[in-house]
């Protein structure tokens, strides 16, 4: 039976944080039975000693599978840095509390905002999905966040595309009413700007999604009963290049009020586990993947929760959440494997990453490659979320760490970055210059 879930394991701290990215991946690899295959990696808390770890991973693949599947802490280091353009990597991980970008795709300005200082902007659905809105901006690459991992690992790469084969993946659910939902937003999206949709196919059984809080406080969860699943992707395999997928996600029916009359105070328990599901079709098929919720029942769908937060009004006024995904995924790029060469015209790899972007405190594959990749990275301090680690204390190569109060700044030190300016240079007081004697 193939199941997904996370597991918690704590890795003894290195001297300085030197290596860890190695480190991490010989810890990973002891630490899981042979036939677990990894798919998510976070570091919730760092201290002197250890470092607090939670694995995503997928359990019941069979030889073929685990045979054909690479690690995700595959890296190989690039040997150059492609000055020609100046692209970004913004990142706000799910289920983690952020303060923007936590709810319901309200960091959609902040990737606008980014987006004015950069030829190309790569994001992922967390930053920009708000239900029926997703406000992409034109020189944005929408882009599951595994494979963000992957492009910055310097193992897969991007390649633009001008539409794509989105197949659609939905719950045949009890209430007619939510399948109906979800198939007028496919036909919604083929009406309105083109969308190219071979099928919409009605899974029953559908799989089998809940959601849980690890002891971090992160949401995350566990899905089951994918063998339906990987039939029908394997069954219309050449007939699309994108999958959209909505299910029903099961959690205690006072969620549904608790999260939105906590207004920011209660981590949003549906985001964590559509990342691990999503994950994990990513990395087994290599297609763009993304996830919409869908409502449980009448029941709640009929609940009336009056003004809501702002960051979260976006789910109210929706009953399919499915425009944002479909919306995404028309023209989320083809994940290209072979980039050995390095000669492929057209195909964005981690040499063509000038910085990335993340919430102050946050360590993943992303950070951990791009201190590896010499790739400079921009904290933002009222980005505030769970995670307790101090990125200041990595080994960072001189001027490669930025901290900054908020997203206005960020936008600044990336212009600075993106003229050759030292953003140090533009604020005062001005260091003395060092003199050296010899």
């Amino acid at each position: 039976m193939l199941r997904i879930y996370e597991e918690q394991l704590e890795v003894a701290a290195v001297p300085g944080h030197r290596g860890l990215l190695n480190h991490m991946a010989e810890a990973v690899r002891q630490h899981l039975p042979r036939r677990l295959l990894p798919v998510r990696f976070t570091v919730s808390e760092t201290s002197a000693s250890a470092y607090k770890c939670e694995l995503g991973v997928i359990e019941g693949l069979n030889d073929e599978q685990l045979e054909h599947s690479c690690s995700i802490f595959d890296f190989t280091p690039r040997v150059t840095e492609n000055n020609t353009q100046f692209n970004v990597v913004l990142l706000v991980p799910t289920g983690i509390g952020c303060e923007i970008g936590g709810h319901a795709g309200d960091a959609n300005p902040v990737a606008r905002l980014l987006a004015t200082g950069c030829d190309t902007l790569i994001t992922h659905p967390n930053v920009v999905n708000a239900s029926d809105i997703n406000d992409l901006p034109e020189n944005g690459l929408y882009v599951e966040g595994s494979v963000i991992s992957r492009l910055l690992m310097g193992v897969s790469g991007l390649q633009p595309v001008r539409a794509n084969r989105v197949l659609a993946i939905i719950d045949e659910h009890p209430n007619a009413t939510f399948t109906s939902a979800a198939i007028n937003s496919v036909s919604a999206g083929r009406a309105s700007y083109g969308l190219r949709c071979p099928a919409v196919v009605r899974l029953n059984p559908p799989v089998y999604l809940k959601s849980v809080y690890a002891p971090s406080g992160r949401a995350v969860g566990v899905v089951e009963r994918l063998e339906g699943l990987v039939a029908v992707l394997e069954e219309f395999r050449g007939q699309y290049d994108a999958v959209a997928l909505s299910t029903q996600i099961e959690v205690p029916f006072n969620y549904h009020t608790d999260y939105y009359t906590a207004r920011g105070d209660m981590i949003n328990p549906w985001g964590g586990i559509e990342a691990l599901f999503t994950h994990t079709i990513s990395s087994l098929y290599d297609i763009p993947a993304a996830h919409a919720p869908m409502l449980e029942s009448m029941e709640v769908a009929n609940i009336d929760l009056g003004p809501v937060d702002p960051r979260m009004a976006a789910e109210d006024i929706s009953n399919a959440f499915f425009m944002c995904v479909l919306k995404g995924l028309q023209r989320s790029p083809r994940i290209v494997k072979d980039i050995r060469n390095g000669n492929r015209p057209g195909v964005l790899t981690a040499a063509d990453v000038s910085c990335l972007v993340i919430p102050d405190n946050c360590i993943g594959l992303p950070t951990l490659a791009a201190l590896e990749q010499g790739i400079p990275v921009i904290a933002v301090r009222e980005n505030r979320n769970i995670m307790r680690n101090d990125l200041s204390s990595l080994p960072w190569a001189e001027g490669q760490l930025y901290i900054v109060d908020n997203y206005l700044e960020a936008a600044g030190v990336m212009l600075a970055l993106r003229q050759g300016v030292d953003p140090t240079t533009v604020r005062r007081p001005l260091l003395e210059t060092l003199q050296v004697q010899r």
